[in-house]
């Protein structure tokens, strides 16, 4: 029988060595990526049956590089590894086209379990959230602050690597920009949240599960 092809993306050499270790006794790794961009270029190029992704990636955060992999390829199957339990992260990893959301303090327990759930076109959520929690994931959360899904994809990204300590300089070295495009693109996300330094750009990309 022919195995099922994965994608594996985390930052983190010593989680993905983890991750691939229990990948590899049952499914074919075909590839692995240490940030979003090269996640999204990756899937596009191997499209594989299923990526795993860590949710807090460098350059682009894994729920970014799921929509975009997700706009250019509606079929992809997505599994998030994530150290959050708040049901934020959850909600927004859903909402981003994923079909798994399992703990990385869980993985060992219930990463293969979610594989071979979402190869099967199922959807597969961690046994920390308990029973229902899809049910209340589809209820509304009444908020009606400014949330970054509002911002463009680029504002997203510069939002992402200033909450990762970069400077405008770099920002504009990584994603191929004018150091004055940086600074609009800074300038618009301050406005539109109503914040005016880094510190608080960082907490508003925490809390938005960007980092």
């Amino acid at each position: 029988m022919k195995r099922a092809r994965i994608l594996v993306a985390d930052d983190r050499s010593i989680a993905l060595a983890g991750v691939l270790s229990l990948v590899e006794p049952e499914w074919e790794p075909v590839g692995h990526a240490g940030d979003g961009r090269s996640l999204v270029e990756a899937a596009l190029k191997l499209r594989p049956d299923l990526i795993i992704v860590d949710i807090g990636m460098p350059v682009l955060s894994g729920i970014d590089a799921a929509k975009q992999i997700r706009r250019a390829r509606p079929d992809a199957k997505v599994l998030f590894l994530a150290m959050h339990t708040n049901r934020m992260y959850l909600r927004k990893a859903m909402q981003a086209g994923g079909s798994g959301y399992v703990l990385k303090t869980s993985a060992a327990e219930e990463l293969r379990l979610a594989i071979r759930k979402v190869l099967k076109g199922q959807v597969y959520v961690d046994t920390a959230f308990g029973p229902g929690v899809l049910e209340t994931l589809r209820t509304p959360s009444g908020r009606s602050t400014a949330s970054t899904a509002d911002l463009t994809d680029r504002q997203r990204q510069v939002l992402q690597l200033v909450a990762g300590g970069r400077t405008n300089r770099e920002i504009a070295k990584l994603l191929n920009l004018s150091v004055k495009t940086v600074q609009f693109h800074r300038c618009q996300i301050m406005r539109k949240f109503g914040v005016h330094s880094a510190v608080k750009l960082t907490a508003l990309a925490v809390r938005e599960g960007l980092v």
